[in-house]
């Protein structure tokens, strides 16, 4: 959920029973008022009544009325000092009921006791509080919705600079983050948190810039010095002095060494991924591409009688530098024939938005994450592998905006590039 309407919500969840209390206690103070009313026009009848019965007295005259709204009779009931007054449903001439409200005591008029029961309806009150409690809930519904937009669109106004910071990060890319910068704002909460994010784009961007150099460095260094030792191991394999366990000692060095110098080449290569070094983009055909490298690892093919299955059923055009491209195809069909068993076989599907390559081997499926990780042994022999291969194929499908899978099933590893 995202902030805004969190804050909204909670907004929303306290102004709730804030507005029911407030209308309840504006419902009950209305109703409040217009009984004191209408008790007071009971009260001022009632008084009236009295005097008009103290006068009839004063003729000799004891008065009797009984209608649906004033009831007056002679009592023997206890004096009351102070009126009843109450609500009650009566009944017209249809049987249809009404509201009254009921004024009822015993007074004493000239030593008499007489009983006063004065109803006054109820009906156009009862309109009246029910007109006034739509108004009123209108009026509360209006205000309650005036208010959520108006509170929705302030903490819009006051987010907004924690969402540009926010669309910043996610469109930082490590190798421009030098140009990422975090404007101040008038809000000093987020002017802190632009201010940390400014130090860290700016610290892991030194420390990129200083990994960089050192890999692009090492490998350098490293390739001068591998090579002045290959060339003299290779010079003294042609001495024919040497024994067999002299030259078996040799070719093993040999090997190893031919083994760091691909290492040292993959690390220049990967560096310049990852620096942008092939931003030159062009229409490459990977068909051909396989078609070229089915040729040059021909000869690794028949020693290991792997059996070849090719459908093109179309060409697999996409953007891409072509030595990028050339290292996708090397390495997905290079790991293809050196991992797959003596008379094995490798199949490859080619459509115009995909490229599948498939191919038997002796190793176990392996989880994907682990698949692409750099120097990653687990599925490799390190005599003969750099762990290099397949995380090249995922950085040049990465940067490319292609998609690569893999699954294992039945004994075979497929891996799927598609177009995103």
């Amino acid at each position: 959920m995202k902030l805004l309407t969190k804050t909204t919500l909670y907004f929303l969840i306290a102004m709730v029973p804030l507005l029911a209390a407030g209308g309840f206690y504006l419902f009950n103070q209305f109703n409040k008022e217009i009984n004191y009313h209408n008790d007071k026009e009971l009260i001022t009848e009632e008084i009236a009544w009295i005097q008009y019965l103290e006068n009839e007295a004063d003729n000799g005259t004891t008065f009797i009325l009984k209608t649906p709204e004033l009831s007056i009779f002679p009592t023997d009931a206890s004096i009351e000092d102070n009126p009843t007054i109450i609500n009650l449903n009566g009944a017209d001439t249809k049987g249809d009921k009404i509201p009254y409200r009921q004024l009822s005591q015993v007074v004493s008029v000239s030593g008499a006791g007489y009983q006063i029961t004065i109803r006054q309806s109820q009906e156009q009150r009862a309109a009246l509080v029910t007109d006034v409690t739509r108004i009123m809930l209108f009026v509360f519904i209006g205000l309650f919705v005036a208010t959520l937009i108006f509170n929705w669109a302030i903490s819009k106004q006051l987010w907004t600079p924690f969402r540009h910071s926010l669309n910043k990060i996610r469109s930082v890319e490590l190798q421009k983050m030098e140009a990422t910068h975090f404007e101040k704002t008038n809000i000093q909460e987020f002017n802190e948190l632009n201010a940390s994010l400014n130090y860290m784009t700016g610290k892991i961007y030194k420390d990129y810039l200083n990994m960089k150099e050192f890999t692009e460095n090492a490998a350098h260094e490293m390739q001068t010095p591998v090579a002045v030792v290959l060339s003299k191991l290779e010079l003294l394999l042609q001495d024919t002095n040497l024994k067999e366990e002299q030259v078996q000692s040799v070719l093993q060095s040999v090997n190893a060494l031919r083994q760091l110098s691909k290492l040292n080449e993959s690390l220049l290569l990967l560096a310049k991924i990852e620096n942008n070094q092939f931003e030159t983009k062009e229409e490459i055909n990977l068909t051909e591409i396989t078609k070229k490298y089915l040729q040059l690892f021909d000869e690794f093919i028949k020693e290991k009688q792997l059996t070849i299955h090719t459908n093109f059923n179309d060409s697999f055009v996409i953007k891409l530098h072509h030595i990028l491209a050339d290292s996708l195809i090397k390495n997905l069909l290079g790991n293809a024939i050196k991992y797959n068993y003596t008379g094995g076989s490798i199949e490859i599907t080619v459509s115009k938005s995909d490229y599948q390559i498939s191919n038997t081997s002796m190793l176990e499926p392996i989880l994907p994450e682990k698949l692409f990780k750099r120097l990653n042994t687990s599925n490799q022999n390190s005599e003969t592998s750099n762990g290099l291969g397949l995380a090249f194929v995922k950085k040049i499908a990465d940067i490319n905006h292609l998609h690569i899978a893999y699954h294992a099933e039945n004994g075979k590893h497929h891996f799927d590039i598609s177009k995103i």
